[in-house]
């Protein structure tokens, strides 16, 4: 048994395809089918079947794998740690972000982050937090910044998640608005008011209970990005939900453009947030580093 097959397996039990897996180890297809036919053969159990869902574990093969991935993983810590001897972190780390953590904590994260580490790659993408946990379940990212309710973490347990921060819905309008000057709006004061919503399913859901509680609301468009949102607001076409972290420090709010007031009789104004990773992925030196610049930059604002 050679520390290179239990790499190839656990590589096609991720991807569940020999010849993606030999895509992403840079090797030929027939070397990884060598080498799980060979390993087979000495434990004499069958590893993989194939179907045309792909190659996926035996039972027996799932007890192996579950031990090899710890293998594999342990092998790269050790790496890692002699790198971190080293004092030199290099490499690649894929993370993705809902648009509540762009501004300003992912960004001034990102700015210490790369001053201290200059050699390493971040590969950032920003998508709605229901597909970031599949992408997270998946193994396509490392590392994903997501609003964590709405998620059944029970069907989840390969997922490992902790909250770093708790969110509140405010109301955004113009600083022309009526509501400008209010301490706070109830939910009754917003059923006559032209909406443009965040097109996010976590959201839809709140605003559909929302709906069925108070009445009809008058949405003048949906949309997954934050700016065209804020831009319609700051201009009055409408009024919309945003969370606090996303305004903080936000050129909008800064110049006055844009008031947020807080919304209150209603139940599902806070939201949490926080990070979300893998439990078969390789947890990086670089990603725990990254988490670490997150947090102390969370801590600066509260």
């Amino acid at each position: 048994m050679h520390l290179e097959q239990l790499k190839y397996i656990v590589e096609v039990a991720k991807t569940r395809s020999i010849s993606v897996a030999a895509q992403n180890l840079h090797v030929s297809q027939s070397t990884i089918s060598k080498a799980i036919t060979s390993l087979e053969q000495e434990l004499r159990i069958q590893l993989f079947t194939r179907s045309r869902l792909g190659a996926l574990p035996t039972a027996e093969g799932k007890d192996i794998l579950k031990k090899a991935y710890e293998i594999v993983i342990k092998l790269e810590e050790i790496q890692e740690e002699a790198q971190e001897q080293a004092s030199f972190i290099s490499g690649e780390l894929n993370i993705s972000a809902s648009p509540s953590f762009f501004l300003p904590i992912l960004l001034g994260t990102l700015t210490n982050f790369k001053k201290d580490y200059p050699n390493f790659r971040i590969l950032m993408t920003e998508k709605k937090s229901p597909n970031i946990i599949e992408d997270v379940s998946q193994g396509k990212i490392d590392i994903g910044l997501a609003m964590l309710d709405g998620i059944d973490w029970n069907a989840h347990e390969e997922l490992i998640f902790e909250t770093l921060l708790e969110g509140k819905i405010m109301v955004c309008v113009s600083k022309h608005s009526p509501f400008a000057f209010s301490d706070y709006i109830t939910p009754e004061e917003l059923i006559n008011e032209t909406i443009v919503m965040y097109d996010g399913v976590i959201w839809k859901d709140s605003i559909s209970i929302f709906l069925n509680k108070y009445g009809p609301m008058n949405i003048l468009f949906t949309s997954n990005n934050t700016e065209v949102i804020k831009k319609a607001v700051a201009e009055g076409l409408a009024i919309s939900f945003l969370m606090d972290i996303a305004l903080k420090d936000d050129h909008y709010v800064n110049s006055g453009a844009i008031i947020p007031i807080p919304l209150i009789n209603f139940e599902s104004h806070q939201r949490s947030f926080g990070w979300v990773r893998s439990k078969k992925k390789h947890f990086s030196l670089a990603a725990r580093e990254f988490l670490k610049y997150l947090k102390f930059n969370i801590s600066k604002l509260e």
